[in-house]
Formats: C-alpha cells, sequence, structure tokens
C-alpha cells in the first residue's frame, strides 16, 4: 500500500459533467484519494446543472472544479491559450492536431467535434500546466477522453482514464478505444469483464497496463439499522431512467407480482430521457398508485430509503459494474438484477443476490416473489453482499490502490499487477 508522500506533485481529474448526482463514486474517489495526501484538481468540460447538486458536498465540488467549456468561451483566453501553446512547444501543438485527426470516426461531423476537442485540449493544457499538474486521469472513455488524449499529447503531461462501459463497447471504433489505449500510462478497468474488453481492441504489449480498479463506495455510510418490522413490502429502483436499464421489464413483471403481494410499493429513485414516457406507461398499465418518481436525490437521502426497502431490483440489459448494487449490497439490501457484464463478479448468485437473464419479466417477477415471502433469506443474502462490497469494493482500499498505480507510473518503477492479492476475487 501506499505510504507517506504519494505523488511529486498534483492530478487533475477529468470528466464530462462534474460534480453529477448519477456520478457519486467519482466524487467519492476524488475525496478519498484527498484522504490519502494525493492533491486532486477537478477539471469537467461541462457545468452540471443545478438539479445534480443534490447536496452540499456536491456544491462544493462545483465551486472548486475547472470548467473547460466556461473558460473557452472567454476569446481572450482561448485564443491567448491557443498562441501561448503554439509558441511554446509548436511540435507539441502541431502532433495534438494530427493526433485529433487520426483518432476521429470518419465523417465530416466527426472530424468537426474532433477539432472542437482539440480546442478544449489546449485551454485544458494550459489550466493544468499553471497548476503543476503532473498527470491527467480521465472517467469514462468517450469524448472527455478524446479531450484528455488531446491535451495530454499538447501539454506533455501523462494520462490515464478509467474505462467502465457499456456504451464505449457499442462504438470502441468510434471513439478509438485502441488509440486512447495506446497512449495512456495506465488504464483503470473496473472489472475482469471490462478488461477483457479493453484487450479485445488493444495489442498483447498493451495488456500489463490494464488494471482492475473497482468503483467502490462507503461501507460506513451505509451501517444504518434496518428496519425490518415493516408490512408492506417494498421495491427500490435506483438509477437513469433510460432504456438501458430495463424499467419496463420491471413494470411487465409487476401485475405477476402484484396477484400475491397487491399492498406492494415501488419507488424509481433517479431521473433521465424516458422519464416522461415511463410515467405514462405506469399510468395506462394501471401502475400508478404503485409506482413512485422520486427523482434524484443525494447520497444520505438513497442511503436513507434503501434502509427502508426489502430489495433493490436493477433489470438492466448492459452495464458495467453497477454502484447502486453495492449501495444496497452495503446496506444489507438484497438485490435482484440481471447476469451481464461485470455484474456476475459482484454478486453471487444465489449467494449475495439473484441473478436472473436480462430481459425475462417472467423470470424477474419470479425471483421478486420468492424473496418477498422469505425475509429470513433476504437477511442473509444482504449479510453476505455487505462482507463482498467491505472485501473488494471498499472506496478507502480502492483508491489506496489506485494511488498505488498512480505513484508507480510517475516514479517509472516496476509495473504494478493487474490486482493487488488483497483484492483478488
Amino acid at each position: 500500500m501506499v505510504k507517506e508522500k504519494i505523488l511529486s506533485g498534483p492530478i487533475a481529474y477529468l470528466t464530462g459533467e462534474y460534480p453529477r448526482a448519477t456520478d457519486t463514486f467519482i466524487q467519492r474517489e476524488v475525496m478519498a484519494l484527498r484522504g490519502l495526501g494525493v492533491d486532486v484538481n477537478t477539471c469537467s468540460i461541462r457545468k452540471t446543472g443545478p438539479e445534480h447538486l443534490v447536496g452540499e458536498e456536491q456544491r462544493d465540488e462545483a465551486r472548486k472544479t475547472f470548467y473547460v467549456l466556461k473558460a473557452a468561451k472567454s476569446p481572450v483566453r482561448f485564443v491567448g491559450a491557443h498562441l501561448r501553446a503554439l509558441a511554446s512547444s509548436p511540435k507539441r501543438y502541431f502532433r495534438g492536431l494530427s493526433l485529433a485527426w487520426r483518432s476521429s470516426a470518419p465523417g465530416i461531423k466527426a472530424r468537426l467535434y474532433q477539432f472542437f476537442y482539440f480546442a478544449e485540449a489546449v485551454v485544458l493544457a494550459e489550466h493544468l500546466k499553471k497548476q503543476e499538474v503532473i498527470h491527467l486521469h480521465n472517467h469514462i472513455a468517450t469524448a472527455s477522453c478524446s479531450v484528455a488524449m488531446l491535451a495530454s499529447e499538447v501539454s506533455g503531461i501523462p494520462y490515464s482514464f478509467t474505462l467502465h462501459g457499456p456504451d464505449i463497447f457499442f462504438e470502441p471504433h468510434r471513439w478509438r478505444l485502441d488509440l486512447k489505449i495506446e497512449k495512456a500510462a495506465f488504464v483503470a478497468c473496473i472489472s475482469d469483464f471490462c478488461r477483457s474488453q479493453a484487450m479485445a481492441f488493444s495489442p498483447v504489449s498493451h495488456w500489463p497496463k490494464l488494471h482492475i480498479v473497482h468503483c467502490a463506495v462507503e461501507p460506513e455510510r451505509y451501517e444504518i439499522a434496518r428496519d425490518q418490522g415493516q408490512n408492506t413490502p417494498h421495491l427500490t429502483f435506483v438509477g437513469r431512467l433510460a432504456s438501458v436499464k430495463g424499467l419496463p421489464i420491471l413494470f411487465e413483471a409487476l401485475p405477476q407480482i402484484l396477484t400475491d403481494f397487491p399492498d406492494l410499493k415501488v419507488t424509481l429513485v433517479g431521473d433521465g430521457p424516458e422519464r416522461v414516457q415511463l410515467e405514462q406507461d405506469a399510468k395506462a398499465m394501471g401502475l400508478a398508485g404503485v409506482v413512485e418518481f422520486a427523482g434524484y436525490r443525494s447520497q444520505s437521502d438513497v442511503a436513507e430509503i434503501l434502509q427502508q426497502t426489502d430489495m433493490l431490483v436493477l433489470p438492466s440489459f448492459a452495464e458495467g459494474v453497477p454502484v447502486v448494487l453495492m449501495e444496497a449490497m452495503a446496506a444489507r439490501v438484497c438485490v435482484i438484477t440481471t447476469q451481464v457484464a461485470g455484474i456476475p463478479e459482484l454478486v453471487k448468485n444465489g449467494v449475495s443476490g439473484v441473478l436472473v437473464p436480462p430481459g425475462d419479466a417472467g423470470a424477474l417477477a419470479r425471483a421478486i416473489a420468492t424473496l418477498l415471502a422469505d425475509p429470513a433469506r433476504r437477511l442473509q443474502m444482504g449479510i453476505e453482499g455487505r462482507e463482498k462490497v467491505i472485501a473488494q469494493f471498499n472506496v478507502a482500499t480502492e483508491a489506496a490502490w489506485l494511488a498505488e498505480i498512480l505513484q508507480a507510473y510517475a516514479m517509472a518503477g516496476p509495473q504494478p499487477a493487474k490486482r493487488p492479492v488483497w483484492g483478488a476475487s
């Protein structure tokens, strides 16, 4: 583990929007790194909307974050950054411009976006140099990672990124995942499944720099006595209200469950592009009195909701390793989810939760009904789930592992392992 002084200078964290209610795991990672003595400068391409600033923690982070597009909207700052970058190192400037062209997807629109990314990257690069940043780390390997890669090329500051999925794996060629891996000092993959996809799009020579760093939670945040005395069965979903989360499958399953549990209540925490349609669907299916759309909630609110639910249901079609499952398991809540991507690396079927085939409303309904009728089994699964999270998805240990990786690459020492022994599956 990392000891004493970790790095010789500050690092920067970049993502598309920070802080954001749907990406609280990034904020937790930043805070944990700071707790270890790492000086983390947060950067974001865009400012988040006020709906994402759901607590004082988010508002405080927003005040301290550098927003690239906001800075780039100043003509003096934008033109000055490009002129200074060109004057200080024409070779690096034009190498960055060339990389923007080479990393573009086909088509005029894609080329145009690449030059936008380059324009943003130069503004970001100047900010990083002023802050004396020695390493840039990016979360989410799509547009913001393109900016990070180009900023690294222009500034000479090494960069890395955390690879999540599933969206990047739908269009790996468009987002030039291969080139981003090649240019990165290292890649933090959130699961073995995620790492295998990175391996599929990179040569064998780059595989050693693909490390597994789990997204994680603070288990102590969820160490609250659970309300075991409820009479009304209660299901909770937490996530974006988008088609990939499979909520129509849950709606299809509910009438089957209501036959045996007519008092069932379902709370949907989150928001997204399909909320209006889902609300209309729930009403049309006679579920308006069953399903509550609760909107975005703070980390503390989610923790409180989890203390009062019987189980968390996540019927997704595609995922990385959902942090909300970790949160629920840390709260000793039984989870029902789908056997896709990296989820089986977190949830052991029949032990710490139940995995069902994606898109199968009948299997989902049967799993929910079976567990609603068996409180003792739910309780045991909750206990097993918390132990799993504490052992392998604890932000304190994951941040320490990431800091160790950052230190190893900064010092050009021995290359770290894929995963430390203490974090082995």
